[in-house]
């Protein structure tokens, strides 16, 4: 028991690769952004990217065309813990230090209180959101971040855009479409962006770039990046974005959610510098620099944030791929285990049974002693039921072997119509075939497969019997060969009642009778499982084809020698 919970635990880390962004989960990551020291170092960032961004990246009057801060101080407050207490001290440590940096950049009173404001405002508002609409803070799956990306990054900037408008307006003057825009579009880059790529660190993924082999790729593809960055956006005059997206789709490809944010984030800043020094195709564009910035904004929105979704579909499909492996290694331990418990139940068995007949033989014979008619018919019974008993030991020990692959097969040029002509003749001397008709058709020559004639005369020998079983109303049983495409195909056809559609799907399960468990015909309901496994193992497939009332056909069909 202890080893199988270590498995069940070793195989849900290993499937689990964003569980550091989920509510309840422990792990580094969230250790590490649950220190008291984290709120302290993401005040002090907040500040400095306040600073940067007021400072350097101003491109409508007062509003930043790229606005980092918020998505540090939305990602860290969604990864370091939740309350009432906690969220007022958190947020007002992220008040503060937004504040500092509006004083310390060189804002009045009246503008760094409202810019304040309208920040709080935004950054509860993600907050909320997120909470609400992306609870797993998954961007391993792309559920979980397109929820994060339209909720968070898109409908909270809007909201605040639409409040820093309207502030502009009425303290300064200010067109309220340029400053509406470039909020917006600034404040959901900073989101999506740096937002994204905090929620995506995760110390899984940090620890595999310690592998050589992976940091050196790591390094290639951002030296790859950024030589491509400063091409494109500093060295030439000609448009040359759309290179960006395969870059970006590699780096996907080959680095998931993290590697993708990342990117993102190297683009944005070298694409903002550009646009602020009027570099690369920048100096030539038309337009205010207000205009230009909301260019460059819904560039990365729509042309490179969707890549980050396709990092996100990649990285779920490991998952599930991971699980499905999982998943078919228990699968496969509960298979070899339910094989190692028939055979040693078939094992312990037939020396009991063994024993059983010889002394019900010697007792019905007499040798034991004088015996009445009644004991003999007695006696009779139970060497026929031990004898039964002693079939379905010889059964499950059969289906062990096949299904743990111990059964082999010797794969020779097998002639079907002598196989089928044993069968028939075999047959006929049931006590219960006396009444039927038994054929065989075989059409055209060359009826030869590819098989093991020993196990393929056991299964055809399976299927005759039970269409004597089953069928004998039909008064006949049809064995018929014939060639098909690249194979030879084998029908067992009986006239019985038939199957019906729903009988059929659960035919080749084991231990199933279809209902038949009560009836006078004898069976354990495992003699088309071990057929089945039989064929399969011969390299061939096995089926059946019937209507209700009109009888059933068993097919086998077999690569042709």
């Amino acid at each position: 028991m202890p080893q199988s919970r270590a498995i069940t635990e070793t195989d849900a880390e290993a499937i689990e690769p964003a569980a550091s962004a989920r509510p309840g989960r422990t792990s580094t990551a969230a250790a590490l952004f649950a220190q008291p020291l984290a709120p302290m170092l993401t005040v002090l960032a907040v500040t400095v990217l306040v600073i940067l961004a007021i400072s350097t990246a101003r491109t409508a009057d007062m509003i930043a065309a790229l606005w980092a801060a918020n998505g540090l101080a939305v990602a860290v407050w969604l990864r370091s813990g939740r309350g009432v207490g906690y969220d007022f001290a958190f947020g007002g440590l992220i008040a503060f230090g937004v504040l500092a940096g509006e004083f310390l950049a060189g804002n009045g009173p009246i503008l760094s209180v409202g810019f304040t404001a309208l920040n709080m405002l935004e950054i509860v508002l993600a907050v909320w959101l997120a909470r609400r609409f992306a609870p797993t803070l998954n961007l391993a799956t792309v559920d979980g971040a397109c929820r994060f990306i339209l909720c968070t990054a898109g409908l909270a900037p809007a909201v605040a855009g639409l409040a820093a408008g309207a502030f502009l307006l009425l303290a300064r003057g200010t067109p309220f479409l340029p400053t509406f825009q470039t909020w917006w579009f600034g404040h959901a880059l900073g989101l999506a962006v740096v937002g994204s790529f905090i929620l995506a660190l995760d110390m899984r993924a940090v620890r595999a770039m310690f592998n050589l082999w992976r940091a050196l790729e790591t390094v290639l593809l951002f030296g790859l990046l950024i030589v491509v960055c400063v091409t494109i956006y500093f060295l030439v005059d000609i448009p040359l974005g759309f290179v960006m997206a395969p870059m970006l789709i590699v780096i996907a490809a080959r680095l998931r959610v993290l590697g993708a944010t990342a990117a993102l984030v190297v683009i944005s800043v070298m694409a903002l510098s550009s646009l602020m020094l009027g570099q690369g195709s920048w100096g030539l564009a038309v337009g205010d620099l207000a205009e230009r910035a909301v260019l460059l904004q819904l560039t990365i929105l729509f042309g490179y944030l969707p890549i980050v979704l396709v990092a996100s579909l990649l990285e779920e499909r490991d998952r599930l791929s991971a699980r499905a492996r999982a998943g078919q290694v228990r699968a496969e331990k509960a298979s070899a285990a339910k094989s190692r418990l028939l055979a040693n139940v078939a094992h312990e068995i037939k020396s009991p049974i063994g024993g059983v007949i010889g002394i019900g033989d010697l007792w019905s014979t007499g040798q034991l002693g004088p015996v009445t008619e009644t004991q003999a018919e007695m006696a009779a019974m139970l060497v026929r039921t031990a004898r039964q008993v002693e079939t379905l030991s010889h059964d499950l020990l059969d289906v062990a072997r096949a299904e743990s692959g111990a059964v082999k097969v010797e794969m020779r040029p097998t002639d079907i119509p002598g196989i089928l002509e044993d069968v028939r003749r075999t047959t006929a001397m049931r006590p219960e075939a006396r009444a039927l008709s038994i054929k065989v058709i075989c059409e055209g020559d060359g009826l030869v497969a590819l098989a093991d004639s020993q196990r393929l005369s056991q299964v055809v020998g399976n299927l005759a019997t039970n269409a004597v079983k089953y069928g004998a109303a039909g008064g006949e049983v049809l064995f018929r060969a014939r060639r098909v495409y690249d194979g030879v195909r084998i029908e067992v056809s009986d006239k019985g009642p038939g199957l019906s559609s729903d009988k059929q799907a659960q035919l080749f399960e084991p231990f199933n009778r279809l209902g038949l468990e009560r009836s006078a015909i004898e069976g354990h309901g495992i003699g088309l499982a071990l057929a089945k496994r039989l064929i399969e193992l011969q390299g061939g497939s096995i089926g059946v084809e019937s209507v209700v009332g009109e009888g059933a056909t068993f097919w086998i069909e077999l690569p042709a020698a």
